[in-house]
């Protein structure tokens, strides 16, 4: 999208396009497309079909608000999710935080949540038309279009813990969307120069960036919403420290990892398999889940244990039946059980659960749910029952 486009949509021509492709009926088809080309320009009809769209992917993150906003299709895909930028900003007004520099605003959802919490906030984007959109999106903030390499040390200078640099580095490149740190823009050396300057500083990484390059000095935070986990954050602020943590949303539960804690042995499965949640894994705070708890394998995030653990840090199991986890022993007992409803779980296993799936054949009136998992005994099938709170 070009700036002239971008200044057209967030203006008064903009909305009134925008409104009129929100109420035709089926606003993906070709004759939604004839009826805009015939009220508007090509252009900003093109473009009001296309923010119809995207308002509805964003919707998924940050529910009717997203409608309020105008986006770009890269920053639908980074923008936080609501829950997790309230917390966010909730957690830096607690910290004394008055000020944030977001660099890398995109459309903004992470600076509308620090100016709902009270905050100052200038929006740093290096792309023309996201910025123009995001001064749409950000009445009360400072919004600038510039390099954020280029114009960190200006905005920062003078500033104290009380300032804090907000950095959501892309992640995309030509390939799509990346997890490795040298794809980063701006990159990993601007990122670390950012977590030991003189202000505070939150750094939003993907949830899978490898834990062994996080620096020990910063506070990293694995977050969920609703079991999926969505982002790893870099933290330094007022009076914090190093540590892993996971948080857990909507609850708000916040999990330390006890870094003393011992390594959690290896041993045969017991009556009961426990699922993490995943921000628990990739923080190191299995221990915190309950006590008498081992893994099936090492480096495998399925534990297992002889009594049910409850709370929200994992899902728990009963065995029914262990199996042998070839693709032929667990299709003749998906036949003989008459399983129609087949759910199947795994980690750290070359399978596709849907593709395994196919395979079984699944037919009949029982439902059952398959855990795939190495163990010390070699890959192994479980048939389990879950159990729900207070089971």
């Amino acid at each position: 999208m070009d700036i002239e486009l971008a200044r057209t949509l967030a203006g008064p021509a903009g909305a009134e396009a925008i409104a009129a492709a929100a109420a035709l009926p089926d606003p993906d088809s070709l004759s939604a497309a004839e009826a805009m080309r015939a009220a508007f320009a090509p252009d900003l009809a093109a473009a009001a079909l296309t923010q119809v769209s995207l308002r509805a992917r964003a919707r998924r993150k940050l529910g009717e608000r997203a409608d309020r906003l105008l986006w770009t299709p890269d920053s639908v895909e980074q923008a936080t999710r609501a829950a997790v930028s309230r917390w966010r900003a909730e957690r830096l007004r607690a910290a004394g935080i008055t000020r944030v520099i977001d660099l890398g605003c995109g459309a903004g959802a992470d600076s509308l949540a620090c100016l709902d919490a009270g905050m100052e906030v200038t929006a740093v984007d290096v792309d023309p038309a996201t910025a123009e959109l995001a001064v749409h999106n950000l009445p009360g903030a400072r919004v600038l279009c510039a390099d954020a390499t280029r114009v960190a040390a200006e905005l920062t200078a003078g500033a104290d813990e009380r300032t804090c640099v907000l950095l959501d580095p892309a992640r995309r490149t030509a390939r799509g969307r990346s997890w490795r740190l040298e794809d980063l823009r701006p990159g990993w050396g601007f990122v670390q120069d950012m977590l030991v300057g003189p202000t505070s500083a939150v750094v939003k990484l993907g949830p899978g960036t490898p834990t062994e390059v996080l620096p020990r000095r910063n506070e990293a935070v694995w977050v969920s919403e609703r079991g999926e986990v969505v982002e790893c954050g870099l933290w330094r602020l007022p009076g914090g420290g190093p540590g892993r943590a996971a948080l857990l949303l909507p609850g708000g539960i916040l999990v330390r990892a006890d870094p003393d804690a011992p390594a959690l042995d290896v041993c045969p499965p017991g009556r009961f398999i426990i699922e993490p949640d995943g921000a628990v894994s990739r923080a190191g705070a299995l221990a915190r889940i309950g006590p008498g708890l081992w893994r099936l394998a090492a480096r495998v995030a399925y534990l297992s244990g002889d009594e049910p653990v409850s709370g929200p840090l994992a899902d728990c199991f009963e065995v029914l039946v262990e199996l042998d986890a070839r693709p032929a022993a667990l299709r003749a007992w998906v036949r003989a059980n008459r399983i129609g409803v087949l759910e199947i779980k795994k980690r750290a296993l070359d399978v596709d659960p849907a593709a395994l799936r196919r395979r079984l054949r699944p037919s009949g009136p029982n439902r059952a749910t398959l855990i795939l998992s190495p163990t010390i005994r070699g890959a192994r099938a479980f048939v389990v029952r879950p159990l729900r709170a207070g089971a």
